[in-house]
């Protein structure tokens, strides 16, 4: 019994520790901030070659919070990336990755 309740509380401490949003996601909030991106990304968040932007559309929302935390801190250096993300507050980049996270690849 004492292993299984080990087990259990190694389990939980593991499960905490998985990024996710913690912020209900107001996803007509994320898709008014991603027209702003659009002019790199593309209209549907599928990239654009020739701004060399890669797809983000359906990308886990965490994985993508977290990026835009690593260009907003410069730990991720992109340029053209930071005059439109660091005004972003958490609320508006948990949003706008709930929206990405949810649109079509294809």
């Amino acid at each position: 019994m004492k292993k299984q309740v080990k087990n259990l509380a190694l389990a939980l401490s593991i499960i905490s520790l998985i990024p996710f949003p913690l912020m209900a996601q107001d996803l007509e909030a994320g898709k008014k901030i991603y027209a702003t991106c659009v002019q790199c990304h593309g209209e549907n968040g599928l990239g654009l070659v020739e701004k060399e932007a890669p797809r983000i559309a359906g990308q886990h929302d965490w994985y993508i919070v977290t990026q835009l935390k690593n260009f907003k801190s410069k730990q991720r250096s992109n340029p053209a990336m930071y005059p439109f993300i660091q005004g972003l507050s958490e609320k508006e980049m948990q949003d706008v990755a709930g929206y990405l996270s949810q649109l079509k690849t294809k």
